[in-house]
């Protein structure tokens, strides 16, 4: 390669007593993609505010651009230096338009006005070479997810960036709209810019890293070159363990689960729409994986199990009585309880404490005195949480909101396990959680099915599927394509999972 374009050598800092980040080497090309990876908490965000000027590094620290050390002071002067950093959460003006967020800031204007026709113009050429669909005038707000993560892009290369930082780009985007973003990226490289690309999953690592740097509590464990990027090396680099201790199966289903009734059966539910005639049992201390691509039909199936939508036709039974549920209120009731693949927008209330998140659920069972809240009740159940599914944060009465996505994702979980539930419906129960984090909610998927509970797993990760799951039932365009059972003879595959999604092969072993 030739000379890096970004060196950073000895980086540290500190917030008081707390050591965030020790003495971490980082090392990029130009034209390269270079992912960053490692647990939530391991010091990704920092070192990279620290690059782009939202941080102060202790002294000692030192940064290089083009081999020349550099001073970044605050976010202006990480874009002088040609640095842009596009967070997960994006930070555009949904009421301006894509002109005007990618000007902002750096604003054209005439006679104290804006000269809106010149910024337009200015944007046009960037939005051509992006090959965006939408114009320069065109209001953020009606903007995809994926073409608002174009205008962040646009608006780092009209500012002349060569160095472009990515923080989880794909969370909120679809299968269709990752797979361009992935080939705008490769486009950039291929320009010459240099990319760090920070991510939790391994598929994206693989498809676009050049090499890998990973880091754990805040210091550098080491570097990978493409040819060395497996997922064996790269989790025991991050979580100090190996990739064997990930997938928790210690639970053991009923010999006669099968024979038995069981605790939730869905039999020939439609919605006239998405799901058409679809049947599934979840049995006692079972846990069944709900699996097929996207757009097939799972989220909506388990919304129609729970009331969240209507059914126009079948019925749900429960411990072989038939129920019936339409909202997801009767569901609770009914002993059924759902964990939302969007934990931020419908799952927990981020201003709220985890002590209150927690009790969500449960708060008529806990009021006394006609309706007044038990408050040592409540902060008894939120502490035993806490220690039972290992949430990590300073104490009970902090915001939900500034938890990581895996503690996020356990105070949820706290507070559907408090209602004590029957059926466990966990829909994307891991998206946008660290490695360490998906090992210790594997676990409690486990414990769970230990003590009896019936859990369906919906998830889009076959290797999670097939790690923790008894059965795998498979849905292809709104229709139960087939079921996979896990036995000694015949283990669960991608192969088999993908071969019923797609419709190359049926299978019901």
């Amino acid at each position: 390669m030739s000379e890096p374009i970004l060196e950073m050598r000895r980086v540290s800092k500190s917030f008081f007593s707390i050591k965030a980040l020790r003495d971490v080497d980082l090392t990029v090309y130009a034209g390269e993609i270079h992912a960053l990876m490692g647990e939530n908490g391991a010091g990704k965000s920092t070192l990279m505010k620290i690059l782009s000027g939202a941080y102060r590094p202790d002294p000692g620290s030192e940064i290089r651009i083009d081999g020349q050390p550099v001073q970044i002071s605050g976010p202006l002067g990480g874009r002088a230096a040609g640095i842009a950093i596009i967070y997960q959460e994006l930070s555009l003006a949904p009421n301006l338009s894509v002109a005007e967020n990618i000007y902002l800031g750096r604003e054209v204007s005439r006679g104290g006005l804006l000269a809106r026709e010149a910024m337009q113009a200015g944007v046009g050429p960037i939005l051509a070479r992006l090959g965006a669909d939408f114009t320069p005038q065109t209001q953020v707000a009606n903007l995809s997810m994926g073409q608002r993560q174009l205008v962040e892009i646009a608006r780092a290369l009209h500012a002349r960036s060569r160095i472009l930082i990515m923080d989880e780009p794909t969370t909120a985007l679809s299968a269709g709209e990752s797979e361009r973003l992935f080939a705008l990226i490769r486009q950039l490289r291929a320009e010459g810019l240099a990319i760090i690309y920070i991510s939790h999953r391994m598929d994206e690592v693989y498809a676009l890293g050049d090499r890998v740097t990973v880091l754990r509590d805040g210091t550098l464990v080491g570097s990978l070159d493409k040819g060395d990027i497996r997922a064996d090396t790269i989790v025991r680099m991050m979580v100090g363990r190996d990739v064997s201790s990930f997938y928790k199966k210690e639970h053991d289903p009923r010999n006669d689960a099968r024979s038995g009734a069981p605790v939730l059966a869905a039999v020939d539910i439609a919605d006239g729409r998405r799901v058409k005639g679809c049947s599934l049992t979840v049995h006692a201390g079972e846990v069944v994986g709900l699996a097929g691509l996207v757009g097939a039909g799972r989220t909506e199936l388990a919304h129609l199990i729970i009331g969240a939508a209507p059914m126009i036709s079948g019925h749900v039974e429960i411990e072989g009585r038939t129920v019936s549920i339409r909202t997801p209120g009767e569901a609770l009731d009914a002993g059924i309880a759902y964990l939302t693949e969007d934990r931020k927008a419908l799952g927990l209330f981020l201003d709220m404490s985890c002590l209150d998140n927690i009790n969500l659920a449960v708060l008529g069972r806990d009021a006394k005195f006609g309706g007044i809240l038990d408050r040592d009740k409540a902060r008894d159940r939120a502490k035993r949480a806490f220690a039972g599914l290992g949430i990590r944060a300073a104490n009970v009465a902090v915001p939900a909101g500034g938890l990581s996505g895996g503690n996020q994702q356990k105070v949820l979980l706290s507070r559907l396990l408090a209602i004590g539930p029957k059926i466990l419906i966990l829909d994307e129960p891991t998206r946008g959680v660290d490695v360490g984090a998906k090992s210790e909610i594997y676990s409690i998927i486990d414990n769970l099915a230990k003590s009896g509970t019936a859990v369906l797993v919906i998830s889009s990760d076959l290797p999670e599927i097939i790690g923790i799951c008894d059965r795998v039932i498979v849905m292809r365009a709104g229709h139960i394509a087939g079921q996979i059972r896990r036995n000694a003879t015949s283990p669960l595959s991608q192969e088999d999972i993908m071969a019923l999604a797609t419709g190359t092969e049926q299978l019901d072993a």
